[in-house]
């Protein structure tokens, strides 16, 4: 079954598509389901669809799915600046309320985690409870070094290159494949579960390598409102998940000390991209998480 045949088949299933706009910026996102309101957030280099089964499970469950593509990614508008994750907060809280929730649960992947802490943590009053993945937190962690073996600076070189400026996009593209499937091969334990053809076309669109790598490139921001944000602990339960063959335990370890009611597990035989690889075995740490909520 290829990428589009998912697609097709993932919005037959009661997906509704939906653009909020903010300060005249579209956000495009995806809602499933009726219920306490959870946003799912993904990551670099993904859209929306990587929470494809994670929307079903959690509609199934009473919760009202809402999966986004952050600024810059998938369906939304690739603005040219305001990348931080401040600001990316700022505007997704906006796109919550808007859509008419005060309150909700969030769930953040990779650069997905680093927007879902920002937004706990500057909107304490919005956010229920908070379930982050598969990513270090910059400015919470320590920078890593940049003498480390070659299996350890698999999930580190991009972050360096990706913060370049101008020489990845003369170097990527018209190469997006190449360069993005050596992230899913290199990232993944189960290759074949990630839909890469989906994120390929949708960073190969117009500003599509800008907009991602503009993340990166903010990256000293948001290690500055994450140093003030460090001074002031998260009081909503949080819930770290990390994958065997990929993070492990960092995403507990670097929010040790920063969340007062904090909960870690692994998800073993998986690499990074743990919605899609392992979704069984995801939901099973997040449905009793988020549902610890509604007691």
């Amino acid at each position: 079954m290829n990428a589009l045949t998912d697609t097709l088949q993932a919005d037959s299933l009661d997906l509704v598509h939906r653009y909020v706009r903010v300060d005249g910026q579209r956000i495009h996102c995806v809602t499933a389901g009726t219920g306490r309101p959870v946003l799912l957030i993904p990551g670099w280099p993904q859209t929306w669809y990587a929470w494809r089964q994670v929307i079903q499970a959690l509609a199934a469950q009473g919760f009202q799915a809402i999966a986004v593509d952050p600024p810059g990614s998938g369906q939304s508008d690739r603005p040219e600046h305001g990348y931080d994750t401040g600001h990316v907060a700022g505007v997704l809280h906006q796109v919550m309320g808007q859509l008419g929730f005060e309150r909700y649960s969030v769930v953040g992947h990779d650069v997905g985690m680093w927007i879902a802490y920002a937004l706990a943590s500057d909107h304490p009053q919005a956010v229920e409870r908070l379930a982050l993945t598969e990513a270090v937190i910059p400015g919470l962690a320590d920078a890593p070094p940049i003498f480390v073996a070659p299996e350890q600076n698999i999930f580190l070189w991009h972050f360096m290159f990706n913060q370049l400026r101008d020489l990845p996009e003369a170097l990527i593209a018209g190469r997006e494949r190449a360069y993005l499937n050596y992230i899913f091969d290199h990232w993944s334990h189960r290759r074949e579960a990630v839909a890469a053809e989906v994120y390929i076309e949708a960073y190969a669109a117009p500003g599509g390598l800008r907009a991602g790598f503009a993340y990166y490139r903010a990256i000293p921001e948001t290690v500055r409102q994450n140093q003030l944000r460090a001074q002031r602990p998260l009081t909503m339960p949080v819930l770290a998940i990390g994958a065997e063959h990929a993070t492990n335990d960092a995403p507990l370890l670097t929010l040790q000390g920063h969340a007062n009611d904090l909960r870690g597990a692994i998800v073993e035989d998986c690499g990074h991209f743990i919605m899609e690889e392992a979704p069984e075995e995801f939901l099973a740490l997040l449905l009793p998480f988020l549902q610890e909520g509604r007691d």
